[in-house]
C-alpha cells in the first residue's frame, strides 16, 4: 500500500521537524507569542488528517518557539476580520477550527504538547486536545474567550476540559478566563509533569521515544478507544474493548512480547 513519507513535508506556516519516527510540530512567530492564523489553522488541520496515512511518524510533540507556547488566534489576521463577517462565513471558520480538533484525536499518533510560557485561547485548546502535556513553571494557561465577549465553549472545551481537570475547575476557568497557573495545572492533572524550561523539550522527547519504540498499533488503537468511549455505556465500552484487545492479540508486536518475555529479554516492537 502506497503511504506518504511525513518527513518530505515541508508546511508554509510552522515548523516541521521528523526524527525517529518522532513528528515536532513547532509554532514559529515567536514575536507575536505564536499566534495562528487562517493559513495555519488549516495547514495544521490538513496536516494531522495527513498523518493517519504515514509510516514514519508515531508520535508527534506540538511546542512553540521563543519562549512561548501560543497567544491564540491572531489579533490582527484573525480576530479583526472576524469583526467584519457575516454568520456564513464565520461558521465557516468555527467549523474549521473544530476540524483541526477532531484532526488531532482522530490521527492515530499519539500528540504529546510541550507547553512554556503563554497558552491562550486557542494556544490552550491545542493542548487540551493532546494526549499529554508537559509544562514549566513560566506557564500561563487560560481559555480566555470570554474577555472578548464569546462563549467558553470553544473548539471543544466544554467537553474535552471537564474530563481533565473536572467539571467544577473547568467551569470556573470556561466562565472567568483566568489564568490557571502551572501549579493549579499539575496539581489538577493538566499537566502530566511540571519541568524546568530548559529539561522541557527533552522530557517530551524521552516520553515520545517511549511511546514511538513502543507497539504502535496498539497505541492508535488505546487512543481511539480513549477518544471513543467518552460517548459509550459501560457496556458498550466493554465490548468495544474486547474487541479492540482482541485484535491486538492477533498483531505480531504481541507475539514478540510473549517471547521476549519467556526469554527473559525485553521486547522490541516494530510496530505491527
Amino acid at each position: 500500500m502506497y503511504k506518504l513519507k511525513a518527513a518530505d513535508w515541508r508546511p508554509e506556516h510552522f515548523g516541521w521537524d521528523v526524527t525517529d519516527r518522532v513528528a515536532t510540530i513547532t509554532l514559529n512567530r515567536p514575536e507575536r507569542k505564536n499566534p495562528l492564523t487562517f493559513e495555519s489553522y488549516a495547514e495544521l488541520r490538513d496536516t494531522f488528517h495527513k498523518l493517519q496515512y504515514v509510516d514514519d511518524v508515531r508520535v508527534v510533540i506540538f511546542t512553540g518557539a521563543g519562549g512561548n507556547f501560543c497567544s491564540g488566534g491572531d489579533v490582527h489576521e484573525i480576530i479583526g476580520p472576524l469583526v467584519d463577517m457575516e454568520m456564513d462565513d464565520l461558521l465557516a471558520f468555527t467549523r474549521m477550527t473544530g476540524n483541526l480538533i477532531k484532526e488531532m484525536r482522530n490521527c492515530p499518533q499519539p500528540i504529546i504538547s510541550a507547553v512554556d510560557g503563554i497558552s491562550t485561547g486557542a494556544g490552550a485548546i491545542i493542548p487540551m486536545a493532546s494526549d499529554m502535556r508537559y509544562g514549566t513553571p513560566e506557564c500561563k494557561t487560560a481559555f480566555l474567550f470570554v474577555r472578548v465577549g464569546l462563549a467558553g465553549c470553544d473548539m471543544g472545551a466544554c467537553t474535552i476540559l471537564p474530563r481533565i481537570i473536572g467539571q467544577g475547575r473547568a467551569s470556573e476557568l470556561l466562565y472567568t478566563g483566568r489564568v490557571m497557573s502551572a501549579d493549579e495545572g499539575k496539581a489538577w492533572g493538566y499537566f502530566n509533569d511540571v519541568v524546568a524550561p530548559e529539561n522541557l523539550m527533552e522530557t517530551a522527547r524521552n516520553m515520545a521515544l517511549s511511546l514511538a519504540n513502543g507497539p504502535a498499533f496498539a497505541h492508535g488503537v488505546t487512543k481511539k478507544c480513549l477518544h471513543q468511549e467518552w460517548n459509550l455505556t459501560i457496556e458498550q465500552a466493554l465490548e468495544t474493548e474486547a474487541e479492540a484487545q482482541a485484535i491486538c492479540m492477533q498483531t505480531k508486536d504481541f507475539a514478540r512480547a510473549y517471547h521476549a518475555f519467556v526469554k527473559k529479554e525485553r521486547p522490541v516492537f516494530e510496530g505491527n
